[in-house]
């Protein structure tokens, strides 16, 4: 997937994440912000990174906004804020093994 503009998914509240994807020329950037950076910063980063490495995204700066989200509302966000990102009307799902379903 090819990211063309930016886009953005989530919210500020309790327990989600917002997640703001734009495009860049070089290399996955994560910029995060978080409530519980200390305890699973390095965490919600790898989740960033493995979701957008999935959908096949390797060029793309996100910002993310955490305020205690579990790692499938990062997943949901980041994919959702790709599609938007892609303009894609079209999604692959993950089955909640992680393995891709067509």
């Amino acid at each position: 997937m090819k990211i063309k503009r930016s886009a953005v998914a989530g919210t500020m509240e309790s327990s989600d994440i917002m997640v703001t994807v734009a495009p860049n020329n070089g290399g996955i950037q994560i910029e995060l912000n978080s409530t519980v950076e200390k305890q699973f910063g390095q965490e919600i980063r790898n989740v960033i990174q493995d979701t957008l490495t999935r959908l096949g995204i390797d060029s793309v700066t996100v910002t993310a906004v955490d305020k205690g989200a579990l790692d499938c509302v990062v997943r949901a966000r980041v994919e959702t804020a790709a599609y938007r990102a892609c303009g894609s009307e079209n999604y692959v799902d993950y089955d909640v093994w992680g393995g891709m379903m067509i």
